[in-house]
Order: C-alpha cells, then sequence, then structure tokens
C-alpha cells in the first residue's frame, strides 16, 4: 500500500522528511514541481534507478536528469563547470531550466545512458526542493508518466498510470507551470536549447 501526503494547503514542510527518506534508501516517490509532477529515487543509487526505468516504462537509452537543492549538490555531481554554465546556473536556478553538465563517477551510468554528461534542475518549488534537502541526495526525476503519455500536472491522473508501483505520492495541487523544463546545453561556448519550454533562446542571452 502506498502512502499519501495533501500538501495542498500543507506550511509543515518536517511532514516531507518521511517521503525523503524513502527516497534516500531506494523508494520511490511523486511529488510536485512548478513545471509538472516528477516521479523520482536516489540519483546515486543504481537499483532504485533501474527500478525507476521500469516503473515509468521508460528506455534505458533515454536519459533521467537529476533535481538538485543548492549549487553545492551541482558540484558534488558535476565537474569541469565553465564560467557560461555557472551564470546560466546562477540566472535561472531555481526555475524551469535544465542545464546539461559533465557529469562525475559518483552518478551512476544507468541514469545517463552511459554518456558522460547529466541534466541538472534546482525546482522552483518548496515542497520539492526540502524533499531533495531532506533526502540529502539528489533525485533521480523525470516527468511523472508512463513514457509516451502526456506529463502529469495533477496527482489523479498520475495515480491512475503508477496505482501501487510508486512508494509515496504527494499532492501540491496543480502544477503552476504545466510544461515541461527547457533543457539547455553549452556547446561551444554557447548555450543551445535542446528542448523547449517556458524559458526561451532569446532569455539565455
Amino acid at each position: 500500500m502506498n502512502k499519501y501526503l495533501d500538501f495542498r494547503n500543507e506550511t509543515d514542510y518536517s511532514k516531507l522528511k518521511e517521503p525523503a527518506n524513502i527516497i534516500k534508501n531506494g523508494g520511490i516517490v511523486v511529488f510536485p514541481t512548478e513545471t509538472v509532477y516528477g516521479i523520482g529515487t536516489n540519483g546515486l543509487n543504481e537499483n532504485s534507478i533501474k527500478r525507476l526505468y521500469e516503473v515509468k516504462q521508460r528506455p534505458l537509452n533515454k536519459p533521467i536528469s537529476l533535481l538538485v537543492s543548492s549549487i553545492e549538490m551541482i558540484e558534488q555531481v558535476t565537474q569541469n563547470i565553465s564560467e557560461l554554465e555557472y551564470k546560466l546556473i546562477k540566472k535561472f536556478m531555481p526555475g524551469p531550466l535544465t542545464i546539461i553538465l559533465n557529469k562525475k563517477d559518483i552518478i551512476p551510468n544507468i541514469l545517463t545512458a552511459n554518456g558522460d554528461t547529466v541534466g541538472i534542475r534546482m525546482p522552483e518549488n518548496k515542497v520539492a526542493l526540502k524533499l531533495i534537502e531532506y533526502a540529502e541526495v539528489p533525485i533521480a526525476t523525470p516527468s511523472a508518466n508512463i513514457s509516451g503519455k502526456p506529463s502529469g500536472t495533477t496527482l489523479d491522473m498520475i495515480k491512475k498510470d503508477f496505482g501501487e508501483k510508486v512508494d509515496y505520492f504527494i499532492d501540491g495541487g496543480k502544477s503552476k507551470i504545466g510544461v515541461a523544463s527547457t533543457i539547455v546545453q553549452v556547446i561551444d561556448g554557447k548555450p543551445h536549447i535542446l528542448r523547449e519550454g517556458v524559458i526561451l533562446k532569446e532569455d539565455l542571452t
């Protein structure tokens, strides 16, 4: 039986310690962000990431991004961050931007489809940020939907998809933005958009 936490009108963030602990120990939790709902687990645990791929029915050749709560956490899992990448991080995080960075060996290869880069995002959502802080690990988080289906923006539609396959659901109401984050990668000293979201190309300059 999975657990449910209604956070639509909640202000006691210490209640997030229980689902954060589940994430830390390799469980899977659905939670709100400002873009769409995420389905996440411990981003440093190979076995839990494998289970996340299975639950989401996501092909293993599609990498999963990490959600972080601080620049310090970004630096724990990535390396050789350029001046421009730092500039983008400081300008848009927390916010609806995912930036592709060079990963450290601490990140399991399954997360990045054996690639040497990883997507990093710091959500602008208090529930998500507190969850990451309490978990004390970056959270491997794709959007909360079965692969190929639309991204989940309310918990009702997500619960139908995942049922008992998820350990914990956190309800934060309808997603504020409702569109997945913009994905950007700095190539040859210039930011390139790999997936469009609410942050546009002209915003990056």
